[in-house]
């Protein structure tokens, strides 16, 4: 660290001025991964439900369809009638359009149960383009009263909204983040932000690379915002406040080399396990997951590499003017010069540490307990897919699909379809579709009469609350020809299988991973162990809120995307405290000393660190998407409790407990130095 230390600042200006370039490079040039975004499939081609969709194309092919409905009309009311023609015969003669359905001159068309809306059915050739579905619902716009709705639409609104949250979710959070850091570290706040725009917008350069040969999903965008900018603030501001410890004879040289050696080293094992996280969400080897974890491992190797580079830097070029400025001007009342540890301060952390050591058995049992029955509500939440539901109740195609299934629809459940290749005709065909009648759950069986001779597609109606149960059954129930079942319930089934099955292995792998990375920094085999059972209950604690804040019903990548974010950024704050806990242990501090050293000492970097991310993630609930909401809101939830209940109460109360058991077998400091003894009998512990 000391030839690193020495490099970066005999070479501060050149690494400065790198940085900003490929910042400006970045935010000219990655712009184009907005317009090369596209949409990514939830599932795996190898899903049944997939293979079902795709068989039941290449049997009945059908392109695209788009709707419009009338609303607020007499639906037949002459004028209502002629406009809905002379529109209905400039779409029929569109090339790329197939069969259009309305009330008055073609299958499809319908009147609505409230009498007062009637819809018209646009199928699309298969291959139309997306100029040419703008140009039906455009048409489709100049209907009376109408909205206009359909998949693809639903999708590019999906899209547009996505890069929409992002740019919204950037702007608050980069300016609620810049006053808090101003607020806290004066000019030292130039260095965090100068890492967060410089790791975003190298991510986003990369991205718009990688979307020339792959495809990026537009949800990446807000991956990469959301950990690009949490990430970053917090390892920069970690070493920059490390770094204001320096007293003012301190050479910077030695200052920096001190900052690489504590702050930088957590850094780097912390950016280690995010990164681990990250490659734990692709292995679930769903697409949509995996396109998400490319733009997250992405954005935490570009935010660590920042800020083991640009952040001593900055340190360097800035280091006279952090001598001049306060160590902290908020969390304890009072201004401190720099290099000053003030051992009587009362940081939120300490405070709650303090609490914690004098009755430790009390609160372990209270705060497990207590993030255990948070956890319950979890236990009633449905999984739901995304759909034009999820966008803002603005949204056209929002408002379009949910008067189709208020007024079409009827508030049925979409159909489970069965597609068998096997002909319709025989008497073990007609036994399996008596079957398929039967199950448990089924209202209404409908058998399609236009398919080739040589298969047999069923649409089977589930009663509410009841699709997966209908799905799971279709699929066990023996058919007289190869069976694939599809549907939009039978996808939430499928990709429920796909992520419970291949979760035991992830999460080993994640555990054994991050259990490494911790035991390299403490040596210790109980503190990663204890670490990683803190990080589950911080989990199942905000997934506990979070389905009761969103009514027992999330998005079914909602608990997968948590539970990556979550573990990765809740361990960021352990290995900071467990760091500088280490240190002071290897120091000569007893447990008890050591651990409230170590709070006391990093408790107010990490209480910054943690209300900049929450302000980072509430900046996304502003979005327009259900989903993001759901992570930014889960994300807050789980980082408010994570350094207060978590890292305040339980992790100095279950250090205390074990005492010296916490270093096995790395060995525990033999002494503890005379004032560490002193300030443990004034605080009444007992020494361990």
């Amino acid at each position: 660290m000391r030839i690193w230390a020495e490099r970066t600042h005999r070479w501060r200006w050149p690494i400065v001025i790198a940085w900003a370039a490929l910042a400006v490079v970045g935010g000219a040039l990655g712009g184009g991964v907005f317009d090369r975004a596209q949409a990514v499939d939830q599932l795996s081609a190898q899903a049944e439900s997939m293979r079902a969709e795709r068989r039941l194309q290449e049997l009945l092919p059908e392109g695209p369809i788009i709707f419009a409905i009338l609303r607020d009309v007499d639906p037949y009311d002459p004028a209502i009638v002629q406009a809905t023609s002379g529109v209905v015969e400039k779409i029929r003669a569109l090339p790329a359009v197939a069969e259009v359905g309305d009330l008055y001159s073609g299958p499809g068309g319908k009147v609505g149960v409230d009498e007062r809306s009637t819809l018209v059915r646009v199928e699309l050739k298969p291959g139309a383009t997306e100029e040419q579905t703008t140009r039906v619902a455009a048409l489709l716009r100049d209907l009376p009263h109408a909205v206009v709705g359909g998949k693809p639409l639903a999708e590019a609104a999906f899209a547009e909204q996505a890069i929409a949250d992002a740019a919204l979710g950037e702007t608050v959070a980069i300016a609620a983040l810049a006053l808090l850091l101003v607020l806290v570290l004066r000019w030292g706040a130039i260095a965090p932000l100068a890492v967060a725009v410089a790791a975003i917008s190298t991510t986003l350069l990369a991205l718009a690379g990688l979307a020339r040969v792959t495809a990026v999903s537009e949800y990446t965008v807000n991956v990469v915002t959301l950990l690009g900018l949490g990430l970053a603030v917090d390892y920069a501001l970690l070493m920059v406040w490390r770094f204001r410890e320096r007293d003012s004879e301190t050479p910077v040289e030695v200052a920096l080399e001190t900052t690489l050696r504590t702050a930088g080293r957590a850094v780097l094992i912390s950016g280690g396990i995010v990164a681990i996280a990250m490659a734990g969400l692709a292995a679930f080897g769903e697409p949509l997951l995996a396109a998400m974890a490319l733009g997250g491992l992405i954005v935490v190797v570009v935010a660590t590499v920042a800020a083991l580079t640009l952040t001593p830097a900055a340190l360097a070029v800035l280091a006279p003017k952090l001598a001049a400025g306060p160590a902290t001007l908020i969390l304890n009342g009072k201004r401190l010069p720099s290099g000053t540890f003030h051992s009587r301060s009362t940081g939120l952390l300490e405070r709650l540490a303090a609490y914690a050591q004098r009755r430790p058995d009390t609160v372990t049992i209270g705060v497990v307990a207590g993030l255990l029955l948070l956890a319950v509500p979890f236990a009633g939440v449905t999984l739901v897919n995304s759909d034009a539901r999820a966008l803002p109740a603005a949204a056209e195609s929002r408002i379009a699909y949910e008067a189709y299934l208020t007024n079409f629809q009827r508030g049925a459940p979409d159909p489970v379809t069965v597609v068998v290749d096997a002909g319709s005709g025989g008497a073990a065909m007609r036994d399996y579709l008596n079957l398929l009648h039967d199950l448990p759950g089924v209202d209404k069986l409908e058998l399609r009469l236009d398919v080739p001779p040589t298969a047999t597609v069923v649409d089977l109606t589930p009663a509410r609350g009841r699709e997966a149960q209908v799905v799971r059954a279709a699929q066990a129930l023996p058919a007289p020809g190869p069976a694939l079942v599809g549907g939009p319930a039978a996808e939430l089934v499928d990709y429920r299988d796909a992520v419970t099955g291949r979760l035991p292995i992830v999460l080993g792998v994640l555990l054994l991973a991050t259990g490494a990375l911790l035991f390299a920094l403490t040596r210790s085999v109980l503190i990663p162990v204890k670490a990683l059972l803190m990080n589950v209950l911080t989990l199942a604690a905000a997934l506990g809120l979070l389905a009761a804040v969103f009514g027992w019903r999330l998005d079914v990548t909602t608990p997968v995307l948590l539970f990556v974010f979550i573990f990765g950024l809740s361990t960021d704050y352990e290995v900071f405290l467990l760091a500088r806990i280490t240190e002071e242990h290897r120091s000569g501090q007893v447990t008890e000393a050591a651990v409230r050293r170590g709070i006391a000492r990093t408790g107010p970097v990490v209480t910054v660190a943690a209300a900049g991310l929450i302000v980072v993630f509430l900046g996304f609930v502003l979005g327009g998407l259900t989903a993001v909401r759901e992570i930014g809101v889960g994300m807050a939830i789980a980082i408010a409790l994570d350094v207060t209940v978590v890292r305040g109460l339980l992790l100095p109360a279950a250090m205390t407990l074990l005492g010296r058991w916490n270093w096995w077998p790395g060995g525990h400091a033999s002494t503890a130095r005379a004032t560490s003894s002193g300030e443990i009998a004034h605080s009444g512990l007992k020494v361990r």
